[in-house]
């Protein structure tokens, strides 16, 4: 498996260079010579949280029953996974920048693990928010180290593609565990991303303490800011005063540490701005899809749910595929070209699932969504990663996943709104 992705994308593994010092993406042997990471080794590490991501999508009323609570309030295990995914994005892409992969993968291992454990042991509901919260904060942590180390929008692409895929698979794959086994295994799925931990650690290096103080005020306002975006859908007025509270000091606190938690440099660079932007608009969409469309075509169509499960993977996974090709070719279609097409399809797929009533166009729709928020993880995340100085790109491939991490958290919520509720 030692073998490089050659400039035609042909063999499925990836030689990851050297970084800067003190970049936390340094992958090298002690004398400078570049180490083999196979890709799929990166794929098995970031691609597993996503299928426990999506593990509740056909098991909601299954968790509801078993908390004893209603559908929506059972939902908040989405919520909260979303948003713990969406607020440790950055910082561990930090923790990456500042100690290193070694450290980062070693966190996010084990709060995969210790929140698993939780999860699957806790008898409350509260408790049980407290594991689901830490597992997707791990996954987060595991996410940021094999996007340092992907390298470019190809190798991103297999990365990206894993996380459809497995996306895909997450609803009927958390349906068949909560049959054999429980709800609880159902949701532990992630853990799978622990196997890749040796093989990937064996290639990355410990980096040395970065210099300056980390910047805790800006991660209290960024993480502020996103908790009051992704409560916008469930408590508009309180959620509004804190997003916009949360806005105004952290322009504040950016203009005098410019060098800080968000780096000034990353928001000038309008390619990560429109870059973020887009993944944001497009993975809000497709979540929002995700957790719909199974309701709409068995409301619409009358579909069984084993049917509508077997047909919404189907679907996912050809959408997820055709995103690993777009990303292949990107290069050669430039960027204006990859946003207009990723925009148009995202455009169609939203206003398919609104008026269409025949369970194919519903399926058309939630795969041309995947399509949309893994061809612009693959496509934009490499865009605003190398438009950004080379010390600054980890910092800005954990703010772009947080925009598309927003997304995932949105989406849910807004679905539960206007469809499970």
């Amino acid at each position: 498996m030692n073998l490089e992705i050659s400039e035609a994308g042909e063999p499925l593994s990836i030689t990851a260079r050297p970084g800067p010092r003190g970049t936390g993406t340094d992958t090298g042997t002690s004398d400078g010579r570049a180490r083999p990471i196979p890709v799929l080794w990166l794929a098995l590490l970031a691609t597993p949280v996503a299928a426990g991501a999506n593990a509740p999508v056909l098991i909601l009323d299954d968790m509801s029953r078993s908390l004893g609570v209603g559908t929506a309030t059972a939902a908040w295990l989405v919520t909260a996974f979303a948003w713990a995914m969406t607020v440790a994005m950055p910082l561990l892409a930090t923790l990456l920048r500042r100690r290193g992969a070694r450290m980062a993968l070693r966190v996010g291992a084990g709060l995969v693990l210790g929140g698993s454990v939780v999860l699957v042991a806790s008898p409350w509901l509260p408790l049980t928010l407290l594991g689901r919260a830490a597992q997707a904060a791990g996954g987060a942590g595991l996410i940021a180290v094999a996007m340092s180390l992907a390298g470019n929008a190809r190798r991103m692409g297999v990365i990206s593609a894993g996380f459809g895929m497995l996306g895909a698979a997450g609803p009927l794959l958390g349906e068949r565990i909560t049959e054999a086994v429980s709800w609880r295994a159902a949701l532990a799925v992630s853990v799978v991303a622990l196997l890749a931990v040796p093989a990937v650690g064996r290639h990355v290096t410990q980096a040395p303490p970065a210099e300056g103080r980390f910047d805790t005020r800006g991660a209290l306002l960024l993480s502020a800011l996103a908790t009051g975006v992704i409560l916008l859908p469930s408590y508009p007025l309180p959620a509004v005063g804190a997003a916009v509270g949360a806005t105004v000091l952290l322009a504040l606190h950016i203009r005098r540490r410019p060098e800080g938690f968000v780096p000034s440099a990353v928001l000038r660079t309008p390619v990560f701005r429109i870059g973020t932007l887009l993944a944001l608009t497009l993975s809000t969409s497709y979540f929002v899809l995700l957790f719909a469309v199974p309701r709409l075509i068995a409301g619409r169509a009358g579909w069984s749910t084993g049917a509508v499960a077997t047909g919404q993977l189907v679907a996912l996974l050809t959408g997820s595929a055709l995103a690993l090709g777009f990303a292949a070719v990107s290069a050669r279609l430039g960027r204006t070209r990859v946003r207009a097409v990723l925009l148009t399809v995202g455009v169609l797929a939203a206003a398919t699932a609104a008026w269409a009533h025949s369970a194919p166009a519903l399926l058309a729709a939630a795969g041309a969504a995947v399509f949309c928020a893994t061809g612009a993880n693959a496509t934009q995340s490499m865009d605003a990663a190398s438009a950004v100085p080379a010390a600054q790109r980890p910092t800005a491939i954990g703010l772009f996943t947080l925009g598309y991490q927003l997304g995932g958290a949105l989406g849910p919520a807004l679905a539960t709104l206007l469809v499970l509720g």
